[in-house]
C-alpha cells in the first residue's frame, strides 16, 4: 500500500486529494493534513463581505466528506518535511501539529510515499505596519481572505452604511495593502460590490469610494494586463477596467506600495517616488502572501529549508529560477509538472509552488522599493494543477515509478474568471473573462502574448447568473456529490 499525503485542503489540495482517492481506490491511502475543519469556496467570500451571503453558505465540514471518500483526515498544520526520513529509518515523513480533533497542540510524524504541498499562503499582514491589526480583523482595515474575515467585514460595512443613513459622509478605501500583493481580483470584486450595496441602500451620494493598488495600471491583475475581445473589438484590460471605475464614479491610485496603516489613514509610496496619505472610515486592503513557514530537514536533522523552498517560503518545482532580467523571461520558465527537483516524490500545487518570476513587468520606485503584483495562482489554475499533480502521482503508484508526469503549465493553460460587480437576481452584474494562456507567450503570440480568439470579456446580468450558478456548482463538486468528477475544474 502506498500513502499519499496532501498538505492543505483548499481548492488545489482538495482537488488533488479527492481525485487521487477516486483513482487509487481502497488499495492505497490518501491523507489530508489541513488546520481547518471547514472547506471554503473563497470566490464567494466577497459576497459574505457585503452581507449578501453567510459564511455557512460558503463553507462546509470536511470530516464527513473525507470519511465518505475513504480519505484519512487530520485537522493539523504541517510543521516540517523530512524527505530522507531520520536516523534508523529511510521512510520520509512530515511533522504535523494538531489544531482540532481534541488533540490540539500535539504533534505526529506522518510517513508518506508521495507528498503534495498545497498549503496555500500565509496571509502576511505583518509585512505592512498596522495592516489588519486585532487578530487581523480590523482595528484599522478588514479582510475578505477567509470566511470569518469576510463576515467581520460585513458587520463593519453595515455600521458605515448606517452612519451614511444618519447623514455622516464616509470615506471607503479598497485595494492592496503592500507593494508586492497578489489577488487584486478579490479587491476588484469587493469594491464594486460595496458600491452596489451602498447604491441599493440609497446613500451612494454620501460615500467617497477610492481604489488603491500596486498595479502599474488598472487592469494589470498580476498578469501584465491583456487584450481581449469585447463587443466585437479587441480591447485592453486597462480600458475595460478604467471604464468600470469611471462609470461608477470611483477614482483610483495605482503603482502604490502601502507601507503603513494607522487608524483611519494609510501611508503609501508611488512608483515615481512620491509619498502620500489617504484617509478612510472603512478600508479593506488585501495582504501580501508568503509561504506558511514549512521547514525541511535531512536525515541528520540538518536544516535544508533553503534547498527545498524559495526565499518567499513556497516550494521549488520544475521552473527556471535563473532567468534573470525581465528581458530574458520566457513562457518556458514556468513549471509543467510541479515536481521538486531534489526529491522526486515531492510536489506542489496551487499557491504553494514558487513561481520563477512575476508575470507583470517588475518595477521599482526611485527609492528602490519594488512595486508590482506577484503572480496569481488561484481559482481555475489551482484546480487544474492539483488534478494534474494527483494524476502524475497516481500513475507512478499504479504503473510504476517511471510513469511519465502529467503537465499543466500556466503558459499553456487558459483560465476563466467571473468577477462580480454587484449581487442581485435582476440588478446584479459580473464581468465574465477568459485568458489564454495565463502566462503570456510572446514567441507564439507576438505583440499581445495571448491568443485574442480565446481571450475575451463581457459584463452584464448574465455574468452574475453564471457566477451564482458556479458558486453552487463548485460547492456541489467539492462535497463529492454524484457526478462531481464530471464537473470541470
Amino acid at each position: 500500500m502506498a500513502r499519499l499525503v496532501v498538505l492543505g485542503g483548499g481548492v488545489s489540495g482538495h482537488t488533488a486529494a479527492t481525485f487521487a482517492a477516486k483513482w487509487l481506490g481502497s488499495q492505497h491511502e490518501v491523507v489530508v493534513v489541513t488546520p481547518n475543519a471547514k472547506w471554503n469556496w473563497i470566490p464567494s467570500n466577497i459576497w459574505v463581505g457585503v452581507g449578501q451571503m453567510s459564511k455557512e453558505e460558503v463553507t462546509f465540514d470536511l470530516a464527513p466528506v473525507y470519511a465518505d471518500a475513504g480519505i484519512t483526515f487530520k485537522q493539523a498544520k504541517a510543521l516540517s518535511l523530512n524527505p530522507e526520513g531520520k536516523e534508523g529509518s529511510d521512510k520520509p515523513f512530515v511533522t504535523v501539529e494538531f489544531t482540532g480533533e481534541g488533540k490540539e497542540g500535539t504533534t505526529e510524524e506522518v510517513e508518506y510515499d508521495y507528498v503534495i504541498n498545497a498549503t496555500g499562503p500565509k496571509l502576511n499582514f505583518g509585512a505592512t505596519e498596522g495592516l489588519g491589526v486585532g487578530s487581523n480583523l480590523g482595528e484599522h482595515t478588514v479582510s475578505v481572505c477567509t470566511a470569518d474575515h469576510a463576515e467581520h467585514a460585513a458587520h463593519e460595512l453595515a455600521k458605515v452604511i448606517e452612519k451614511m443613513k444618519a447623514g455622516e459622509r464616509q470615506k471607503i478605501l479598497i485595494g492592496t495593502g503592500h507593494g508586492l500583493c497578489t489577488c487584486q481580483g478579490a479587491a476588484f470584486e469587493y469594491i464594486f460590490n460595496i458600491e452596489h450595496e451602498i447604491a441599493k441602500a440609497g446613500v451612494r451620494d454620501m460615500a467617497d469610494i477610492k481604489w488603491i493598488s500596486n498595479e502599474s495600471f488598472l487592469g494589470d491583475f498580476g498578469v501584465g494586463g491583456l487584450h481581449m475581445k469585447s463587443m466585437g473589438f479587441a480591447v485592453s484590460s486597462k480600458i475595460f477596467a478604467e471604464s468600470l471605475f469611471t462609470e461608477r464614479g470611483i477614482p483610483w491610485i495605482v503603482g502604490a506600495h502601502v507601507n503603513k496603516v494607522e487608524s483611519g489613514k494609510v501611508h503609501y509610496e508611488l512608483l515615481d517616488g512620491e509619498m502620500g496619505e489617504e484617509e478612510f472610515d472603512f478600508s479593506m486592503l488585501i495582504p501580501p502572501f508568503a509561504g506558511v513557514g514549512l521547514k525541511a530537514y535531512n536525515k541528520a536533522g540538518e536544516d535544508i529549508t533553503s534547498d527545498i523552498f524559495a526565499p518567499n517560503g513556497f516550494l521549488k518545482v520544475d521552473a527556471n529560477y535563473g532567468a534573470g532580467a525581465y528581458e530574458n523571461w520566457k513562457a518556458s520558465d514556468w513549471p509543467s509538472t510541479y515536481q521538486n527537483p531534489t526529491y522526486s516524490n515531492m510536489f506542489a500545487c496551487g499557491i504553494a509552488f514558487a513561481p520563477p518570476h512575476p508575470i507583470s513587468k517588475p518595477m521599482k520606485s526611485p527609492n528602490g522599493t519594488p512595486i508590482g503584483p506577484t503572480p496569481p495562482r488561484t481559482g481555475m489554475p489551482s484546480g487544474i494543477i492539483g488534478k494534474a499533480v494527483a494524476h502524475s502521482i497516481c500513475d507512478r503508484i499504479l504503473k510504476g515509478a517511471d510513469a511519465p508526469l502529467h503537465e499543466a503549465s500556466m503558459a499553456n493553460m487558459g483560465a476563466a474568471c467571473v468577477a462580480s460587480a454587484g449581487k442581485g437576481l435582476f440588478d446584479g452584474t459580473a464581468a465574465a473573462m477568459t485568458i489564454y494562456p495565463v502566462v503570456p507567450n510572446f514567441d507564439k503570440y507576438p505583440g499581445t502574448g495571448r491568443d485574442v480568439d480565446y481571450t475575451f470579456g463581457e459584463i452584464g446580468l448574465a455574468g452574475h447568473w453564471i457566477k451564482h450558478i458556479l458558486h453552487h456548482l463548485f460547492l456541489y463538486k467539492a462535497k463529492l456529490k454524484p457526478g462531481w468528477a464530471l464537473i470541470p475544474e
